[in-house]
């Protein structure tokens, strides 16, 4: 019997569900820690907050996936577009990667759980852009350092019809 038995005996669908449920617990507690410290420092703080945190967090990420995916020092886009495949937002939002040409990559989120949310609630879109400027460019240098990162648009800025959320563009510079 190996360290976690009880995941052991379970089916392919089974462990599926757990990853995407797990993802979602995440989300959850990553949401319920920004709201509370919005109710009690104000949002600017919580924003400010959750970029240092996703500094850290980010970078982390991408090293255990660059580990588990066996993926070289200095891939490049190949090895960025598998590892945007295998975070952990992928589990519980939708995204597509295109492929401009071989030195710029393109990340859609077509839905993201949190902004759908607000949207279902009527609420204006979450400012996320600039914790994603660093959520993304950070992950991307993780994975290549010689990848920059832009933000095509994120919210503050006007998504509506622009058919994502938002999107990101990486540039490889060799």
């Amino acid at each position: 019997m190996g360290k976690y038995p009880e995941l052991e005996s379970l089916s392919k669908e089974e462990l599926i569900e757990i990853i995407v449920d797990e993802a979602k617990n995440w989300l959850a507690h990553d949401g319920l820690w920004f709201q509370a410290v919005e109710r009690h420092f104000g949002l600017e703080t919580a924003i400010k907050l959750d970029e240092e945190a996703w500094k850290d967090f980010t970078v982390i990420e991408a090293n255990r996936i660059k580990k588990r995916l066996n993926l070289p020092e200095n891939g490049g886009l190949d090895a960025l577009e598998k590892a945007l495949n295998f975070r952990m937002y992928r589990r519980i939002n939708d995204q597509i990667i295109e492929r401009v040409d071989e030195n710029i990559l393109v990340l859609k989120m077509i839905n993201c759980r949190v902004q759908a949310a607000r949207e279902r609630k009527k609420m204006d879109f979450f400012p996320c852009k600039s914790v994603g400027i660093i959520e993304y460019s950070y992950f991307a240098k993780a994975i290549d350092s010689r990848i920059e990162t832009e933000v095509i648009k994120c919210p503050p800025d006007d998504i509506k019809n622009s058919g994502f959320y938002c999107a990101w563009k990486f540039v490889l510079n060799k």
